[in-house]
């Protein structure tokens, strides 16, 4: 296979990654969207413990208006900051009891962590398509 058509198909690549990867970005965005607004559609509030603090999901018990306890496997939305043990205000979903946020915080707490992923993505893009084109351009002056 010749040089120039490999590059070609290397930047093919790269630029599905990298829309791949702007999509993921967006998504960080509007899923939290999403969520706070199904929650502020039917809300309720809670006094949650939180029970289970892991690098993947906080998790917290709570009982609602109608005294059924919840603790949702998915855990709480925007649970930075919090420890084992503590007691805090949540916002559900009485449609959805599982979908659970801390009180006071929301889906604008997504955007800095977006824009960073996004930012490092097109500096890796960028880098890589430069290297690409730069390994191009030497390989077809050393086949002259």
């Amino acid at each position: 296979m010749e040089w120039g058509r490999l590059r070609r198909r290397l930047q093919q690549l790269l630029i599905v990654a990298y829309i791949a990867v702007m999509l993921g970005v967006v998504s960080m965005v509007i899923g939290p969207f999403l969520n706070d607004r199904t929650i502020a559609e039917n809300p309720g509030r809670a006094l949650a413990q939180v029970t289970n603090v892991g690098s993947y999901r906080t998790t917290a018990d709570f009982q609602d208006e109608h005294g059924i306890f919840h603790s949702p496997e998915t855990g709480l939305i925007y649970p930075t900051g919090l420890g084992e043990g503590q007691r805090v205000w949540v916002n559900y979903s009485k449609a959805d009891p599982d979908l659970v946020k801390v009180e006071g915080r929301g889906w604008t707490l997504a955007i800095i962590p977006a824009l960073s992923v996004g930012a490092v993505a097109t500096v890796i893009a960028g880098l890589l398509w430069l290297g690409v084109a730069r390994i191009g351009a030497r390989s077809e002056r050393t086949d002259e």
